[in-house]
């Protein structure tokens, strides 16, 4: 085998493949869980260093494998110590990941696709149209390329599948990725430190419910009513509110984990007083969480920030209601942060913030 565009990922393989492909070369099946210990537990770059297998297995990985395909093209640091990658993948295509610190986390959001289908008005990520989706390897490099960043002394322990692209479209490569996060001889991290977000894809939404793992989901609400969520968010046209209500429900009760309804209030567009009334009453009884994500201004969009006394005051009308709501800290908002934005100033050639 020759040529770098003929080998494969590694993680693209599963734990099964792995094995398998270790037995193929008379190796003990026990030889894919050190591979995969190297891979996610000693941040390793390289297949030499993988000093605990023989030259020739090690010489057949190189041969046969890659252990990274993308080329990190920006790698940006904020004032809070987000940190940011632009990785160029082998066919030309850029992909975002973000690394983000807080005291007692550290956690790391993942694209899934080049680009979005989904054409939520606000966000930069669709701007561009879908390209693809990322193989489970392409997934899994991102949180690769991320942990290898830190220090020492720090560990990954939550991931966020928030990033470009829509993960419910793609959840083929999707959940072989969270599969071999999860799995104690990948990253190790138990289910519920993994969120996975959508627009709202309902019968998606059910078999990721039946997939069996009790991931987090975070669904991408941004509006109270069909009317308005139909301006912001197109795709809503062919699916409805109610219809996504139901399968977040379902969700509930197959997995028991409370769904998170994600909303961006946009200036002056859907952050009013009677829109948290709205929105209120749309969830009542349903035990959800609410996440409100003040808008990031976008420099190519027409939506503002909404006023600090707007938040507040949106806020204060869902938790008197009893709704569980929170405000999420912005992070990285010096480097271009917002899901989409320095692949968009890449694409387009115009420079993005340092």
């Amino acid at each position: 085998m020759s040529g770098l565009e003929q080998k494969r990922l590694v993680t693209d393989l599963s734990r099964a493949d792995l094995a398998e492909w270790c037995g193929g070369l008379g190796e003990a099946p026990f030889r894919a869980d050190q591979i995969r210990r190297w891979i996610f537990g000693k941040r390793v770059t390289d297949f030499e260093q993988m000093h605990d297998l023989s030259k020739p297995l090690r010489a057949a990985l190189a041969d046969n494998f890659r252990l990274f395909a993308s080329e990190i093209v920006r790698h940006q640091v904020a004032g809070d110590r987000t940190e940011k990658l632009l990785l160029r993948l082998e066919d030309g295509s850029h992909i975002e990941c973000v690394l983000m610190r807080e005291p007692e986390r550290r956690t790391v959001c993942l694209s899934t696709q080049v680009g979005c289908a989904m054409g939520c008005v606000f966000c930069a990520s669709g701007l561009l149209g879908l390209k693809r989706n990322l193989s489970t390897g392409e997934i899994l490099e991102q949180v690769l390329r991320l942990d290898r960043l830190m220090g020492a002394d720090e560990r990954i322990t939550n991931v966020v599948v928030m990033g470009i692209g829509e993960p419910l479209a793609n959840l083929r490569a999707l959940l072989p990725a969270m599969e071999a996060l999860n799995e104690k001889g990948g990253l190790g991290l138990g289910a519920r430190r993994i969120t996975i977000s959508t627009v709202g894809l309902p019968e998606k939404i059910r078999e990721l419910a039946r997939y069996g793992k009790p991931f987090n989901l975070a669904v991408s609400l941004h509006a109270p009513n069909d009317e308005l969520r139909n301006r912001l968010v197109p795709v809503n046209e062919r699916i409805g509110m109610s219809a996504i209500l139901e399968a977040t429900d379902d969700y509930f009760q197959v997995t028991g984990r409370r769904v998170t309804f994600e909303y961006v209030l946009l200036g002056g567009l859907n952050d009013r007083v009677e829109h948290a009334r709205e929105l209120a009453e749309l969830l009542a009884g349903r035990g959800a969480h609410v996440n409100l994500i003040p808008m990031n201004a976008i420099s190519e969009l027409p939506y503002a920030d909404p006023s600090h006394a707007r938040t507040s005051a949106f806020v204060d009308v869902l938790t008197q209601a009893g709704i569980a709501a929170t405000v999420r800290k912005r992070k990285g908002a010096d480097i271009d942060a917002a899901c989409g934005q320095l692949r968009l100033a890449e694409e387009v050639g115009e420079p993005a913030a340092s």
